[in-house]
């Protein structure tokens, strides 16, 4: 990470980088919440890798900096896919993987899922998780925004490849998480968590490839994040976790 990123008093996505303009759901934030002061270094990010330093102001436009600058988003892309679990579980997962840095996020509808959400609840539910991704990666300094995705069936998933832009085929670097797999490595970039009770046994037939997260049985959120932390520590170069 630029160090300049890290040192900014706050970091926030803007629509325009060359002309940076605070909503001002954000601009409350910073001003109120915050308690920017006028003059204070803030960072800006298109979502798409692009950024510059700006300085807050008491009005929602920003005064720039520096120059735009952009930082090639790092590879392989990594994804995680998760069986939807109970209550306001999903939106902690999606903070945390965030954080972490992954980048896709894909909701999933297994046979034995007990979670399903219905188109109108889906809609709803996706607004609410992109929000969350949108503020942890302004906490964590993302330039990149991840994507989400779904919920997908077990069988799109597999049919299709996942994530915007990932390019993998159908299989093709997708490991799902069973106790007794292989170690997570970049080979299986996407890994995918199944139910509390499981992956049924025609799931685990479709995908051979298993990845193993430690020989006990976790929670849904709890192997997600596992998955990530190794997956993000390989790719930065990590030789031990």
């Amino acid at each position: 990470m630029n160090p300049l990123l890290r040192r900014s008093a706050a970091h926030v996505f803007v629509t325009a980088i060359d002309a940076p303009l605070l909503t001002d759901d954000d601009h409350h934030h910073l001003a109120r919440v915050l308690r920017l002061r006028a003059g204070e270094q803030v960072s800006v990010s298109d979502g798409s890798g692009s950024w510059r330093m700006c300085r807050f102001a008491d009005s929602p436009v920003l005064d720039v900096d520096s120059a735009v600058e952009h930082i090639d988003r790092a590879m392989p892309l990594l994804t995680i896919g998760f069986a939807l679990p109970k209550g306001d579980r999903p939106e902690w997962i999606v903070q945390k993987l965030t954080e972490i840095g992954i980048d896709h996020i894909v909701l999933l509808h297994t046979d034995r899922s007990v979670v399903r959400w219905q188109v109108d609840r889906a809609e709803r539910s996706l607004a609410k998780l992109h929000k969350v991704a949108r503020e942890a990666s302004m906490q964590s300094r993302r330039v990149w925004l991840p994507t989400i995705s779904g919920p997908l069936s077990f069988a799109a998933v597999m049919g299709a490849g996942i994530g915007v832009g990932v390019g993998i085929g159908i299989g093709i670097g997708i490991g799902i998480a069973e106790p007794h797999g292989a170690a997570v490595s970049l080979t299986t970039p996407t890994v995918l968590i199944g139910p509390e009770g499981g992956w049924a046994p025609h799931e685990l037939s479709a995908q051979p490839t298993h990845v193993g997260l430690g020989k006990s049985i976790m929670r849904v959120e709890t192997a997600a994040l596992v998955a990530a932390a190794h997956l993000s520590a390989l790719r930065d170069g990590a030789t031990t976790f």
